[in-house]
C-alpha cells in the first residue's frame, strides 16, 4: 500500500514500522532500566534475557525499517535537521542493541534470542572491555532517548504551534480523508 508520489503521507507499512518500533523502544527502555537495580534473582535474569530477545528484535526491526525507507522515499515535506535527526535516530536504533550484544558477549553471557537461537559472541570475554561496554551501552541508550524526546518534541511543535499536518503524516489512513484531514 504506497501512496501515490506526490503524497503527503508515509506508506502503511512505513506508519506501522514506526509506531511498532516506538512502543518497542519504549518498553525495552523502560525494562531495561527497572532490571538495572534489581537484585540477583530469578526474575533478574528472566527479565536481563527478555531484555536481550527484545533488543535483537529491535535490531531486526530496525533493519527492516531501514532497508523499507530505502526503497520507499518519505513525503518531500522534510527538512535538514529532520533528515539529521532521523539520521541519528536511525544509527542509534542499531548502535544501542548492537553494544548490548557486545556487552552480554564480553561479560560472558551468551544472547539466545527468544531462548532458541543462540548468537554469536563478537568479542571476547573480558571483565575490563564488559564494563566498558556496559557504559557505552547505557550511554547510548539515554542518548537514544534524549533523541526520541527531541523527535517527539518536534512533532508536537508543528502539530500545536505550526498548526500543520506533520504529525497526521503518522496516522493511519482509516482515521483520515483523503485530503489529509482527520475524520470525526
Amino acid at each position: 500500500m504506497r501512496p501515490p508520489e506526490d503524497s503527503d503521507r508515509y506508506t502503511d507499512v512505513a506508519i506501522a514500522l514506526h509506531w511498532l518500533l516506538a512502543l518497542a523502544l519504549l518498553v525495552v527502555f523502560c525494562v531495561g532500566l527497572y532490571m538495572a537495580d534489581l537484585q540477583l534473582s530469578p526474575t533478574r535474569v528472566r527479565l536481563f534475557n527478555w531484555h536481550k530477545w527484545a533488543g535483537i528484535s529491535v535490531l531486526v526491526l530496525s533493519a527492516f525499517r531501514l532497508g523499507w525507507r530505502w526503497g520507499h522515499r518519505p513525503p518531500a515535506l522534510q527538512k535538514r535537521l529532520a533528515d539529521w535527526m532521523h539520521h541519528l535516530l536511525y544509527l542509534m536504533f542499531f548502535l544501542v542493541p548492537i553494544a548490548g550484544w557486545a556487552y552480554s558477549s564480553a561479560a560472558g553471557f551468551p544472547v539466545v534470542w527468544f531462548g532458541l537461537i543462540p548468537l554469536p559472541d563478537f568479542v571476547p570475554v573480558d571483565k575490563p572491555l564488559a564494563g566498558f561496554l556496559q557504559g557505552l551501552h547505557s550511554f547510548l541508550s539515554y542518548a537514544l532517548a534524549a533523541l526520541v524526546g527531541l523527535h517527539v518534541a518536534a512533532a508536537l511543535q508543528h502539530h500545536i504551534v505550526e498548526h500543520d499536518s506533520l504529525l497526521l503524516r503518522m496516522v493511519p489512513a482509516r482515521d483520515r480523508d483523503p485530503a489529509g484531514q482527520t475524520r470525526r
